[in-house]
């Protein structure tokens, strides 16, 4: 007599070790992440050397480490606001070339950018040292 013995057994995939997983990269993306609202600045490429870009009546602010100039004079961040608000309210195309010192970091680069921005300042221009 002959017995016929059963095919071999199908193991059932168990879930949990997948589930466990999910929830591994669920944590890892969710502290990876960052919550910082990202904003942007429309920044146009330089104009070649030859081409000459205006400068004059434009404003130059340098951006230091220690502090902000405008056209040669040390001022307060709320000082700086102030006058470029002025000075736009009278002239709304007034260009503002914006330079860095070497040793400013650029969140602080980038503070003083969104600074003139928020006063309605439009024609900004960055130079390069």
């Amino acid at each position: 007599m002959r017995f016929e013995s059963p095919g071999p057994r199908r193991r059932l995939i168990g879930l949990t070790p997948l589930i466990d997983v999910v929830f591994i990269l669920l944590v890892f993306f969710m502290l990876a992440s960052s919550l910082v609202k990202w904003r942007a600045f429309e920044m146009e490429a330089p104009a070649s050397a030859a081409a000459g870009t205006p400068v004059i009546g434009s404003w130059l602010v340098r951006v230091r480490p220690d502090g902000l100039d405008l056209n040669a004079e040390t001022l307060a961040a709320d000082a700086l606001a102030a006058r470029v608000a002025a000075r736009i309210d009278e002239d709304p195309a007034q260009r503002i070339l914006v330079q860095p010192s070497p040793g400013v970091g650029l969140q602080r680069l980038v503070d003083v950018l969104d600074l003139l921005r928020n006063v309605g300042a439009t024609h900004l221009t960055l130079l390069r040292l």
